[in-house]
């Protein structure tokens, strides 16, 4: 249950104090969400694996690695944020994907890159359920709850720009140093996230100190100590009950309550496809026949497109079952149609499909946030991560079939037909509803 970003009832703190938690949360999460992606390495890491001598077998053998190490820590690390503590997940987990980066810069060989990706995998797998739990229960404790998608998209739309800003400077860092001074670099920025989770507050919901039992002359730095004191006390408590306890009660949740297993079902069929898709836009921009040396150019019009969407979640999220249905459809007709072309002017289109499908993530995500009520919440947000990661596989094995029999137009347009699939079930859904 939500309070009134008016004022907390029974307390007579004003709203002042629930805009401070809400900048605070904002700010860090910002931050935290731009260093995440701001890696000079993504550009080049695929020609360091090359220059180092691996064939094309050993590196889509890393990769799949990756994958593998993603799905293997995903449901452990949300089960452990629910037992610990969320925030000392999202420190930790960019500390070991900047120790695998360093590994990679120093001691470039298979089993270095092997390992660098075992860490990343469980770096991104750490972040991964634990920074949405904690961002909406910390949102929800100011009675702000209904803020979450629009700082969400927000900080999906700084990732982006992240992206953007450091394939800019990847070159010039790599003219100027090598792999070394980029590698450096990203180890540098692991540093500086994990940094940014540090000023994340947490105080977990089921003990922190409800706003009804403060009094007037409490003040607010007493109340965020003692509900701290609480965080700590159920840490211990869950702690006590057990690893196994705690997933139970998540795929309990997961699986018993309708609107929950619905969400959980919908985070992968929105995320999936389109997450893996965008590993396969500079193959696409390159088979419309545009100059060559301007490819980057149609790149950042997708990624703006997908910036873009991000930033629309706030205005959004009042869309209903049905309309985000309009939202999936009119996004998969626009990437078949700009696929298939196969023209420059067409990327356009492309560029909308991924804004749309932007948008539809980070509105699934705060569907599925704000459907759990159990305390077990990253444990059922690392469930819907699973899926997602298992939905992305899958789309590599069927690029692979749809890219070499017809070209890369035809895969992006034949993928974007489960998008109208999801967008059925939705509609269905929301006239069950009415």
């Amino acid at each position: 249950m939500t309070v009134s970003s008016e004022q907390l009832p029974g307390t007579g703190t004003e709203r002042g104090a629930p805009v401070r938690g809400v900048r605070r949360i904002a700010a860090a999460l910002y931050g935290y969400s731009f260093f995440e992606e701001f890696v000079l390495l993504y550009p080049v890491y695929a020609l360091l694996f090359s220059d180092t001598g691996l064939g094309l077998w050993q590196i889509s053998s890393l990769f799949a690695l990756w994958s593998l190490a993603n799905v293997l820590f995903e449901v452990p690390s949300g089960v452990w944020a629910d037992m610990v503590s969320r925030k000392r997940l999202l420190q930790l987990g960019p500390l070991l994907t900047g120790t695998g980066f360093a590994l990679w810069v120093l001691f470039p060989s298979y089993w270095a890159f092997a390992l660098g990706f075992v860490l990343w995998g469980a770096g991104g797998a750490f972040g991964s359920g634990a920074l949405e739990a904690l961002v909406y229960e910390e949102l929800d404790r100011v009675g702000a709850a209904d803020r979450y998608a629009r700082l969400m998209g927000r900080a999906r739309a700084a990732g982006l720009v992240a992206v953007m800003a450091a394939t800019a400077l990847a070159g010039p860092a790599f003219a100027g140093g090598g792999y070394l001074l980029v590698g450096a670099a990203s180890v540098a920025t692991c540093v500086l996230t994990s940094a940014f989770a540090t000023a994340l507050p947490e105080h977990r919901r089921a003990k922190a100190a409800a706003p009804a039992q403060l009094n007037a002359a409490d003040t607010l730095a007493e109340a965020e100590a003692e509900a701290e004191e609480k965080a700590e006390a159920e840490s211990e408590e869950k702690a006590e009950a057990g690893w196994a306890a705690t997933l139970r009660a998540g795929v309990f949740e997961a699986r018993h309550d309708k609107a929950v297993r619905f969400a959980v079902l919908l985070v992968p069929a929105v995320t999936g496809v389109w997450g893996a898709l965008d590993e396969y836009t500079p193959l696409l921009v390159r088979d419309t026949g545009v100059a060559p040396g301007t490819e980057p150019q149609l790149l950042l019009l997708i990624w703006a497109g997908a910036t873009a969407g991000g930033l629309l979640a706030g205005p959004a999220q009042r869309l209903g079952a049905r309309g985000l249905a309009a939202l999936l459809a009119v996004s998969a007709v626009a990437l078949g149609v700009g696929s298939a072309l196969g023209t420059p002017a067409a990327i356009a289109l492309v560029a909308l499909a991924f804004g749309g499908f932007q948008l539809g993530q980070v509105l699934v995500d705060a569907r599925l946030q704000d459907s759990i009520t159990g305390d077990s919440r990253a444990t059922v947000t690392s469930l819907a991560g699973v899926g997602t990661e298992a939905v992305t596989l899958s789309v590599f094995g069927l690029y692979a079939v749809f890219g070499t029999a017809a070209g890369h137009g035809t895969a992006f347009a034949l993928l974007a037909l489960p998008y109208l699939a999801a967008a059925a079930a939705l509609s269905r859904r929301g006239r069950r509803r009415q």
